[in-house]
């Protein structure tokens, strides 16, 4: 592989084209969504199938760690946004999986989590 030369231009132009398929008006619903659970503590539950279960598990670190500053990892007093990531519980997700069928491993992680109000 060393010598070979990638062009990146067209993923990078692919990549352009997704972005401007999305709506505006979503992502910032979405945004107020989470935002509302943040202010009423609720929670906010992430899911993907496949390799978007590794982009579940990031945004979930994006949004429990990565929006808040040095100053609050020691503060116990502030407010942090609730979230968590159905994909990360290997043996959960194979027993029910394995036991029940895979359409189930998210479905039945909230029944036991889930409260009215969490997104």
């Amino acid at each position: 592989m060393l010598g070979v030369h990638l062009d990146v231009a067209p993923f990078l132009q692919r990549v352009s084209e997704e972005l401007a398929k999305l709506n505006p008006a979503e992502v910032r619903a979405l945004a107020d969504a989470i935002h509302d659970c943040y202010k009423h503590r609720r929670t906010v539950y992430v899911i993907g199938n496949g390799g978007s279960g590794s982009n579940a598990s990031h945004l979930c670190e994006d949004l429990g760690k990565g929006t808040l500053t040095r100053e609050d990892f020691d503060n116990d007093a502030k407010k942090r946004l609730r979230v968590h990531s159905l994909t990360d519980n290997t043996p959960y997700i194979l027993a029910w999986g394995n036991d029940e069928g895979f359409e189930r491993v998210f479905l039945e992680q909230l029944k036991n989590l889930a409260n009215e109000g969490d997104l």
